[in-house]
């Protein structure tokens, strides 16, 4: 299972670091974990979002923009461009999602998404996706949100999404390969039920036994050594931060 980091910065693209966006790759079957503002351009390097051969997934962790903008052009470009697909692509998240992207669209009718993409909600328990089984824990979060757990081949991925801390993440990541949380903030004097710091992210991460903790979101207005350091504190196994283009293999 490979994983790709297409954007991964916090809350807002920066230059060369668009908003989040995941992919995830097993047996010539890609997962994109969330679309947000400014990677569908670079989401191009790594696999066709026009591709009509049912060859990718869409996966959405929650519908704010900087995690779902760019289904509004990916809407276009199947819909509108010279490559006009006639299948569905897969469009899996929160319950809001047609709602949500409709609006950021400026759609009259939700529905006209049912043209381009085939949009479906999170379920209990597990889902099949290609060669893939999605797992799902609600997230604490403002608005409904997730975090997702992809497995296929006897490995795993865990993707915080947006969240505060909760033992529901830890359940849900328990002896993941890769733990890929969120760590938008620093220190203790922070909003609750938002985002997690670095040393949530350490904990969450030590009480799933994860493999390797990876984090991503982070935000321009902290300094990243310290998020690391804080992390660190919390989590004996290997830490990265995540960087457009890296990809990690499992």
């Amino acid at each position: 299972m490979k994983l790709t980091v297409v954007g991964c910065s916090g809350s807002y693209p920066t230059p060369g670091n668009p908003g989040s966006c995941y992919v995830i790759e097993q047996d010539g079957f890609r997962l994109v974990l969330d679309l947000g503002n400014g990677s569908l351009g670079p989401l191009q390097d790594v696999l066709d979002p026009e591709s009509g051969d049912g060859s990718f997934a869409v996966l959405l962790s929650h519908c704010h923009v900087d995690h779902c903008a760019d289904v509004a052009p990916l809407y276009v470009m199947r819909h509108y461009g010279p490559a006009r697909q006639a299948v569905r692509l897969p469009l899996i998240g929160p319950s809001d999602v047609a709602a949500r992207i409709s609006a950021i669209y400026g759609m009259t009718d939700p529905a006209d998404l049912d043209l381009v993409f085939d949009v479906r909600s999170f379920e209990p328990g597990a889902m099949a996706v290609g060669p893939f089984t999605i797992q799902v824990a609600r997230a604490v979060h403002p608005v409904e949100a997730y975090s997702i757990r992809v497995s296929a081949g006897g490995r795993s991925i865990t993707y915080s999404g947006d969240t505060g801390p909760n033992a529901a993440l830890a359940t849900l990541a328990a002896g993941t390969d890769i733990a890929l949380f969120e760590a938008s903030f620093v220190g203790d004097a922070n909003p609750v039920d938002l985002h997690m710091t670095g040393a949530d992210a350490g904990r969450a991460a030590t009480a799933a036994d994860a493999g390797l903790l990876l984090l991503t979101h982070l935000v321009t207005w902290n300094d990243d050594d310290v998020v690391l350091r804080e992390a660190s504190a919390e989590f004996s196994g290997p830490i990265e931060r995540a960087r457009p283009g890296m990809t990690i293999t499992v």
